[in-house]
């Protein structure tokens, strides 16, 4: 098959500096609809077809003919993952930043959108490449790409320190993968992923696996590798956050799952590894999320707390290929593969909703909105599946690649020696808090912006978004309740695809019963939908007959008076704070009133959060670095004759020891 027509796709979205400012949304959404279209059909193709690659040539006159692009059934998959968010952000992008025609320059809606476009394109390339610097150049221009979306709103100081962070934390990534790569060609001649097979085949899997997770990691989000996440989320668009929470951080994943296709020994530590790594990651993420006062900061550490899910259920597979348990690998492999689908789902839904509460109430501070869906209906609609979704209740999708993941756990203990059924047992333990403790949060991340009486003059303007940002949202809650509703024809063919990526040999017994048992799932959902599709109806009819009448808001027994006798998000969450403040950075400022305070005066009550990791780890050490340097710049006197003895003294120095031999 040959490639011109995608390279033309490349090359022509330079042309969007020279076109009019009135139509360059319209020839992004032509691009990347273009794409989406031409590599859907790529994907059709090797999933149809008993080859298990599927090679994009590239040929000039009949002269020059070699493969430009290699796909494969799990390259297909992402860039089906791919091309789904990315579409649905270009959508949304429309309306959200119509507020900005006003107020930007049409140099910065050329750089946004030929940014968007390299980062779908860099995506696409970066499954596709299986050379090793091929691969590092897109893995850059991804990085690049993303990095120049994230500070669209570059006039806010905070917002260009935000992109600048993040930026050098993905060069630490990528300096990881760089050094991984040059050992690989060290060893085997050849840069590239076909060459880790050679590699792995003759010397310890661990050290070199480490190099590669650590550098994925770092992009996927992994817990203590994050701390770029939470800060460059709620700083992007919330398109740009859908797309990058959505799909983005999972090519950190799709490189994992990569180097494991070709991994030969040590396979018992590394999935021990993944799964300690993604326990907590999934834990403390959601932990963090539930005291956040941010909106999409809230949103941004429910990321890190779905990339754990994803790694719990990899790090069970590798677990059960190590042990020969084919049941846990295929179930453990395939529900955390679902999860990629899933999460890119709900989690650009919900970032699309908190893009909408953003553009109608001018904040994403928590305690500021409230009432919302008296104002915003339909987008509190939408934000609420996508909640019970990410919750990981039925009959939605994020239910399913769950229930995979329990379902490889419980299946195996039966079989298991004492080492698995801790792990398992720790597992199941990990898994459940993350799902209960999802519930908690967004029950007070819905109930605070949506319920309730509004908090603010913003939240009690707010109107609701335009067709053009509810659109994309209908078209993600359509899918997940295909997935949700018709679980079994999306597990079918990752069960395949699982099967044969990873050699998984022989018949599996838990393939047949899991699909029996998703097909139960799915009628019983469906039951439950009409269920309460009936009960809407019979409610609709019964009252047209009755005289309806409003009043305000019903709390606690009686009227509010305001909205400050509502939770907040604070005080909703502060009995979870207290609890988990030996592991969490919370801390609040308060002066108490003493007993004999008799009049006492005006009080405030502040909290505050911070990342435990990003402190230790990253402010710490920079507070050292920047007061050590502020130490050396002593030597900075604007005289010439120091800078002149210093070269001398340095000229000397090198003399003395060259004397001695000791360079």
């Amino acid at each position: 098959m040959d490639a011109p027509v995608f390279i033309v796709f490349l090359f022509s979205s330079f042309l969007l500096f020279i076109l009019p400012r009135a139509v360059k949304y319209n020839f992004t959404l032509l691009l990347i609809s273009s794409s989406t279209v031409l590599t859907s059909i790529w994907c059709f193709e090797i999933f149809n077809t008993a080859e298990e690659v599927l090679n994009i040539r590239y040929s000039i006159a009949g002269l020059f003919d070699f493969p430009l692009l290699t796909i494969d059934r799990l390259s297909a998959f992402f860039i089906v993952v791919i091309n789904i968010t990315v579409f649905t952000g270009i959508l949304f992008a429309k309306g959200y930043l119509e507020p900005y025609q006003n107020t930007k320059r049409q140099l910065s809606f050329t750089i946004h959108y030929f940014a968007y476009l390299w980062l779908y394109f860099s995506m696409l390339l970066v499954v596709m490449l299986r050379d090793g610097f091929a691969f590092l150049i897109n893995w850059e221009l991804m990085s690049l790409s993303s990095f120049l979306l994230v500070i669209f709103d570059a006039e806010d100081r905070s917002t260009l320190k935000t992109g600048i962070n993040y930026l050098i934390q993905m060069h630490v990534g990528f300096a990881m993968l760089l050094i991984a790569f040059l050992i690989t060609e060290k060893a085997t001649g050849t840069m590239s992923f076909d060459a880790l097979t050679q590699y792995f085949s003759g010397r310890p899997n661990i050290l070199l696996f480490l190099l590669f997770f650590i550098g994925f990691g770092i992009k996927a989000g992994f817990i203590p590798m994050h701390t770029w996440l939470p800060e460059a989320h709620p700083a992007a668009p919330s398109h740009v956050s859908g797309v990058m929470s959505g799909v983005m951080i999972k090519m950190g994943i799709y490189g994992l799952l990569r180097v494991l296709l070709s991994v030969q020994s040590d396979l018992l530590w590394i999935g021990t590894i993944i799964l300690a790594v993604s326990l907590i990651s999934g834990i403390l993420g959601v932990m963090t999320a539930i005291i956040q006062h941010d909106l999409k900061r809230l949103l941004a550490y429910h990321s890190i707390e779905n990339i754990g899910i994803i790694g719990i259920g990899i790090g069970l597979g590798i677990i059960g290929k190590a042990t020969g348990n084919n049941g846990l690998a295929l179930l453990g492999l395939s529900g955390g593969l679902l999860h990629v689908l899933n999460h890119s789902l709900f989690k650009s839904l919900l970032f699309y909703g908190a893009g909408s509460v953003y553009r109608a109430a001018h904040t994403r501070t928590i305690d500021h909105l409230g009432g919302l869906i008296k104002k915003m209906p339909y987008t509190a609609v939408f934000f609420l599946i996508g909640s019970l979704a990410i919750c990981g209740l039925p009959p939605f999708n994020g239910f399913i690649s769950e229930y995979l993941i329990y379902l490889g756990m419980f299946k195996s203990l039966s079989g298991a020696n004492l080492y698995q059924i801790i792990t398992i047992l720790f597992s199941i333990i990990g898994l459940t808090l993350i799902g209960g403790l999802a519930v908690f949060c967004f029950t007070k991340a819905f109930g605070m912006v949506f319920l309730g009486q509004h908090r603010s003059a913003n939240a009690q303007n707010a109107v609701e978004s335009g067709k053009g940002m509810l659109v994309p949202q209908v078209i993600i809650i359509v899918l997940i309740l295909m997935i949700g509703l018709g679980s079994s024809l999306f597990v079918k063919p990752i069960f395949k695809l699982i099967t044969e990526v990873f050699h998984l040999k022989g018949d599996i017994p838990v393939t047949l019963t899991s699909i029996n048992s998703l097909q139960q799932i799915s009628i019983l959902g469906g039951m439950f939908i009409l269920l309460i599709v009936a009960i809407l109806i019979y409610r609709r009819i019964h009252l047209r007959t009755k005289v309806i009448s409003y009043g305000p808001t019903w709390g606690c027994g009686y009227t509010a008076g305001s909205h400050k006798q509502q939770y907040t998000a604070t005080s909703y969450a502060d009995n979870f704070g207290y609890l988990a403040n030996p592991v969490m950075g919370n801390r609040k400022v308060f002066r108490n009133i003493e007993a004999n305070d008799i009049f006492p005066g005006k009080r405030k009550f502040l909290t505050h959060n911070f990342d435990v990791f990003k402190r230790y780890m990253i402010d710490n050490p920079i507070t050292v670095m920047q007061e050590l340097l502020k130490k050396i710049a002593i030597m900075q006197t604007g005289q010439i004759q120091h800078y002149i003895l210093y070269a001398f003294v340095f000229m000397l120095i090198v003399f003395i020891l060259t004397f001695f031999k000791a360079i």
